[in-house]
């Protein structure tokens, strides 16, 4: 990942997200946490664009202002476009717009979008289903809000440059309208994963032996995935920059898009998110340990030991590509071992939740001891239980969570912002209290949950797989062994190597410990944002000499 000197550097910057204001993913946490590192160098002229579907509900994590852009406002909406602007709840407190997009879901408006992306760009819509008329819409209207933008600073700043950043296929159709719109400006494609790549590791079929072998457009047609897959790959070939966030998906993207992206920008971290004082980490790290410790004992009627080892997994609901059927596999083997200390194995995997356990809200009020619940491993109530993977895979590998069993598993499938119901902590007053985590991910193109963990000084394993895993690998010999190698065929080998780890682990002195996290914050240290924002740097430059070559000419 080399950097080139920057030449160009624009005067606004347009980026747009399903995930600003929103949410729902690891893209909020790659933009939420550079957003601050860009206001710090261009100072409110750094605008994000995201959806406004909050009209019945306040937006937790957007402030509305009267005041500011209001000229623009005024000029937008005559033109057709719903706004709301003001500033995005993040370090930073960058300026956001939200935009309405529902009147460009309409199909006649999509029909006549998807006739010019096919004509222009040879994007086929035909078969395009669930989320894909959706997602056209809001990229519609984040490109006219861009293009507005555009128009609105140019004539006050005649010789102002400017970029048009766009993440993932959902917002492909905004870049087509600042082409067609306004092609002075310099566009930026980001892929985070291909939609085929995630596809083909999805359905069980092997990716990374096979990858030279697949051809993308093919495997569109195979997965029925050629919608989406078309408009990635045309947003990939028309932009003046192209890039993804790792050289794991760098790799993926030249086999599956026919095109290799121009830079590599990986996902960097804000030390804001963490505690900055001795005391103030001790105190959270109290809390949150005595938090897990409480639910487990109340769920499984069981008096943890005080030298009890928490360890956990989170992320997307993704069963294989999250590596979670490793991480429960590898705690049965733990538990057929017979290990002398006790450990919790937590899962703090989102799902479709119906609401917390009334028994369990009841038993954490209560004083003394109390009785084990029926199903004592789940947190909150599903609306489908009996289609949860990770629900029926603790019940095949049977976890008991007595008393008398060293290896206990809970699995949290709530979301986890603050007012789930049970333990009403965010997720990172949650991590802080683990004292491992584990992400033996199979699909990952870069893997925001170990680098989470290490800032918080929570020693982690992961894979080779993912993108953080191979800049481990690159950048800290110290770590490599944390790092598993995985492959298509080697389950066992994986599963057989994290039951090791583990049990290490736990044989390891506090001393021993105590070096393993100081470790892991100096890794963490490495992908401040300060760090890897050069890579931003480089892809704005790269963009905007193209886009001046094509002007040019």
């Amino acid at each position: 990942m080399s950097t080139k000197k920057t030449k160009i550097t624009p005067d606004y910057i347009f980026e747009t997200s399903w995930e600003v204001c929103n949410r729902v993913g690891g893209i909020y946490t790659v933009l939420s946490s550079r957003a601050e590192t860009l206001q710090n160098e261009h100072k409110d002229k750094v605008i994000f664009i995201g959806p406004d579907f909050w009209k019945e509900n306040k937006c937790p994590f957007f402030t509305e202002s009267q005041t500011l852009l209001k000229d623009w406002k005024e000029s937008a909406e005559k033109q057709g476009l719903s706004v709301r602007v003001g500033r995005w709840k993040i370090p930073g407190k960058p300026i956001a717009v939200l935009v309405d997009f529902k009147p460009f879901q309409n199909q006649d408006t999509l029909n006549r979008a998807y006739a010019s992306a096919w004509e222009k760009f040879g994007v086929d819509s035909l078969h395009a289903y669930g989320d894909y008329d959706e997602s056209a819409a809001f990229g519609i209207a984040s490109g006219l809000v861009m293009s507005s933008l555009y128009k609105h600073f140019k004539a006050k700043e005649e010789k102002a440059k400017f970029i048009a950043h766009f993440n993932e296929w959902m917002t492909a159709f905004g870049l087509f309208i600042v082409k067609g719109e306004a092609p002075e400006i310099g566009t930026v494609f980001t892929t985070h994963a291909t939609s085929i790549g995630r596809s083909i590791a999805g359905n069980s079929k092997p990716l990374y032996s096979h990858l030279n072998d697949y051809n993308g457009d093919q495997m569109a047609r195979e997965l029925n995935m050629e919608a989406k897959h078309s408009v990635e790959k045309a947003a990939a070939h028309n932009c003046d920059c192209f890039t993804t966030v790792s050289d794991v998906t760098a790799k993926e993207c030249e086999q599956l898009l026919d095109k290799k992206p121009d830079v590599v920008t990986p996902n960097g971290f804000e030390k804001d998110f963490v505690p900055d004082t001795a005391a103030e980490y001790a105190k959270k790290r109290n809390a949150a340990r005595k938090a897990l410790q409480a639910v487990t004992e109340r769920l499984t009627g069981a008096k943890l030991s005080e030298d009890v080892v928490f360890v956990g997994t989170c992320g997307r609901c993704e069963y294989k590509n999250k590596g979670i059927d490793l991480f429960i596999d590898s705690l049965h083997k733990l538990a057929e071992e017979r290990p002398t200390r006790e450990v919790v194995g937590f899962i703090m995997v989102p799902s479709f939740v119906k609401g917390p356990r009334e028994h369990l809200q009841k038993a954490l009020k209560a004083k003394g001891k109390s009785d084990a619940l029926p199903m004592n491993f789940i947190t909150h109530h599903l609306h489908e239980p009996n289609n949860d993977a990770i629900l029926n895979a603790i019940r095949w590998y049977g976890f008991p969570n007595r008393q008398e069993d060293k290896v206990k598993i809970i699995y949290i499938p709530s979301y986890l912002n603050g007012n789930d119901g049970i333990f009403n902590m965010t997720y990172y007053d949650l991590l802080i209290g683990l004292d491992l985590t584990i992400f033996p991910s199979y699909y990952e193109p870069w893997g925001y949950t170990p680098l989470e963990s290490i800032a918080f000084s929570i020693p982690t394993i992961t894979t080779n797989l993912s993108g953080f895993g191979q800049w481990v690998l690159e950048t800290y010999d110290k770590e490599k062994k944390w790092v598993v190698n995985r492959t298509d065929d080697n389950y066992f080998e994986v599963r057989d190597s994290l039951t090791y780890l583990i049990s290490n682990f736990m044989n390891l002195s506090k001393d021993e410990v105590n070096n393993m996290r100081k470790s892991a914050k100096a890794l963490s240290q490495k992908a401040l944002w300060k760090n890897f924002i050069a890579f931003y740097k480089e892809t704005y430059n790269f963009a905007l000499l193209n886009a001046s070559k094509r002007i040019n000419s």
